[in-house]
């Protein structure tokens, strides 16, 4: 069964230097029918203006991942990280006892377009910890790329949850398939064209809940960028 979230049902707050959707409720945003979906907490699409963004706050107890669309994002946190967060790349901040950091736009003309995904950790009270790689350069599995997963390695970020977290691009036309072991389930976000999940159309901002499959077939109707998350 595939649930899907289309795009103009998330909610949206627009703060003039953040425009930002969320899949699942945050901040200001409440939907008691989307809390979360298994261990996945938060799937924030934001565009931040050029020299704008997030000042320095708090997280604890939550694994974060950023995944950069267009354009660059600074990251600093409490640990001594400084770096530019771009394009081909994935960062992971495990909170765990508590950081602060702040993500800001360094372009002085250029927005940033990116997702913020957060976690739920399997252990709570964990050391913080930081990871920033490069990703289009590991093995992929039935032509996805994994990019995050318990233990990391071989081009993925470790996240401290029984969760992977696969990147897609497919040309108009591909196809990929990804089974879905028994008493797992997947979530598809999609980040740019047109993908068909098991029959069922989304487009760019769109997502679905799966679970009670065995496998997703997944076809790019257009050039098509796509994450898909297996869950617990």
């Amino acid at each position: 069964m595939l649930r899907v979230r289309k795009s103009e049902e998330r909610g949206d707050s627009d703060h003039g230097w953040l425009d930002t959707y969320h899949t699942f409720s945050f901040n200001t945003y409440h939907d008691p029918n989307h809390m979360n979906f298994r261990s996945l907490r938060v799937i924030n699409e934001d565009r931040v203006a050029p020299g704008a963004g997030f000042p320095t706050h708090g997280h604890q107890d939550m694994e974060i991942l950023t995944y950069i669309v267009d354009g660059a994002l600074e990251h600093r946190d409490s640990m001594g990280n400084g770096e530019v967060l771009r394009p081909g790349e994935i960062q992971r901040m495990s909170a765990g006892t508590g950081i602060r950091h702040s993500e800001f736009n360094p372009s002085d003309d250029e927005p940033v377009h990116l997702l913020q995904i957060w976690i739920m950790p399997e252990q709570r009270g964990a050391e913080p910890g930081y990871e920033q790689i490069a990703i289009g350069q590991g093995p992929t599995e039935n032509g996805l790329e994994l990019i995050a997963t318990p233990g990391g390695g071989d081009g993925a970020v470790h996240i401290g949850q029984d969760a992977k977290l696969y990147r897609g691009l497919l040309p108009t036309g591909a196809t990929v398939g990804q089974p879905i072991a028994p008493g797992r389930h997947a979530y598809i976000q999609v980040v740019r064209g047109k993908l068909d999940a098991n029959g069922q159309t989304l487009d760019a901002g769109d997502g679905a809940a799966v679970s009670d499959e065995s496998a997703l077939t997944l076809t790019a109707r257009d050039d098509a960028e796509f994450l898909v998350f297996d869950l617990a």
